[in-house]
Parts: C-alpha cells; sequence; structure tokens
C-alpha cells in the first residue's frame, strides 16, 4: 500500500513538471520561465537595494566610479553620451514606443502591442514609484555635466530601454525565421542597454547600482507582462480550440 502510494505521487509530480514545460500549454514553459524569470530579478533587486540602503556590498564602490568617470569625461564622449541619452528620454521612448507601436499594429501583431503598452508606460510609472520609495540622492559634483531635481535609485532611462528595447527583442525572437537574426536582436537589445546605462553613469546623473537596479526591475517587469498576455493569449486560443 505504501509503494501503490508513493507511486501515485511521483506520478502526479512528474506530470506536473511535464506540464509546467510543455511548450505549447497555457501554463507551461513560457510561464514557468516567466515565474523563474521574474523571482530571480526580483530576489536580486531586493539584495541590491539593501546595499543602497546600508552603502555596503556592490553600493560601497559607487562614489568612486562615479568620481572617476566624472574626472575623465572628455569630448567627443561627453557629446555623444549627451545624444544616447536624450535619445532615451521620456520624450524619446515615447517616439520609439510610438513607432514600434505603429509597426506591430500594421502586422496585426495585437498581442505584442497589448505587450508594448503594459511593459513600457506601465514601467515607467513602476519605476517613478520605486524612486519614492528609496528617495536616493543623486551625485554631486561641482562641476555636473547634467543636474537633475529627481532621485536616483533606479535609473529611469535605464529602466525605459530596458522595458522597449526587451519587448523588440522577444518579438523578434518568437518572430524572427533565421536563428541570426534572433541572437543579433538580443545582442542589440543588451548592448543599447548597457550603452544607455552607461551614458547616465558618465555624465553623472546616476550610480552603477542604479543602472543595475533599473535593469533588474525591468526584467522583472517585462516578465509580468510579456508572460501574462502570452498565458492569456494561449488560453484564449485554447479555449477557441
Amino acid at each position: 500500500m505504501p509503494d501503490r502510494s508513493s507511486r501515485r505521487a511521483s506520478s502526479r509530480i512528474v506530470r506536473f513538471i511535464e506540464a509546467r514545460l510543455a511548450p505549447d500549454t497555457e501554463f507551461g514553459l513560457h510561464l514557468t520561465a516567466g515565474v523563474v524569470l521574474l523571482v530571480t530579478a526580483t530576489v536580486l533587486f531586493a539584495g541590491l537595494a539593501d546595499d543602497v540602503v546600508q552603502l555596503d556590498g556592490l553600493a560601497a564602490f559607487d562614489a568612486r566610479v562615479s568620481q572617476w568617470l566624472h574626472a575623465h569625461a572628455r569630448e567627443p564622449l561627453t557629446s555623444a553620451m549627451l545624444v544616447l541619452t536624450h535619445a532615451h528620454s521620456v520624450a524619446g521612448i515615447v517616439v520609439l514606443t510610438g513607432a514600434l507601436a505603429w509597426r506591430l499594429w500594421r502586422r496585426h501583431a495585437c498581442y505584442w502591442l497589448l505587450a508594448l503598452l503594459l511593459s513600457v508606460p506601465g514601467g515607467m510609472l513602476l519605476n517613478v514609484l520605486v524612486k519614492h520609495l528609496y528617495q536616493r540622492a543623486r551625485p554631486v559634483f561641482e562641476d555636473p555635466i547634467v543636474s537633475l531635481p529627481t532621485y536616483s535609485f533606479p535609473s529611469g532611462h535605464t529602466s525605459s530601454a530596458t522595458l522597449f528595447y526587451g519587448v523588440l527583442a522577444s518579438y523578434v525572437v518568437m518572430t524572427a525565421a533565421r536563428q541570426r537574426t534572433r541572437v543579433l536582436a538580443v545582442a542589440g537589445a543588451v548592448l543599447m542597454v548597457l550603452l544607455v546605462g552607461c551614458s547616465r553613469i558618465y555624465l553623472g546623473a546616476h550610480y552603477p547600482t542604479d543602472i543595475a537596479g533599473a535593469i533588474l526591475e525591468g526584467v522583472g517587469w517585462l516578465a509580468v507582462c510579456i508572460t501574462g498576455v502570452s498565458t492569456w493569449r494561449r488560453r484564449r486560443e485554447g479555449r477557441a480550440l
């Protein structure tokens, strides 16, 4: 009797795992991957935020890195960083998001359009709320390149870039026929996010941990939005069959 019960329990566990890893079901692999990504990003963000509050761990190196970069700021790199950072301001992200939304609408990619509109505006609002939660002051220099009155952690520019390029890369990965195109999309998205983040540190607008926190915040919110829309789509398609 115990052997039969243990076999039934083992069988249920195996079926549960198989269901969570099934690629084509509504509560399968896509949902599992999204939950794992969300939990990982949340745990890492919580640890980083604790470092920021306590001024230890990674945050202990923030001031030194920022001071070194500010001391070595030179033209034409400074102008290039200003162009990059302005292109990913709120106005810039609105324009980029609008252009991508129009493209998705023309392609009748309605679910991806919904994911974009949830991810970027929703993530930008989340960033404002988190900034006010931690209220971290920005770096201070005697001769600042940029000076902003708002809070520093996490970086809004970097978070917005993570959200926008994250949706774009995810769309290409899920729809492109060629493996090379998918790889280039992911690599390009990572590169752009890192460049935007580096521009914010270089210009003295943020500390390195502000950038890391923004990326984790963005990845976590992307996981919520893209996974939620994907699960909803699969559920609707399953009911229509």
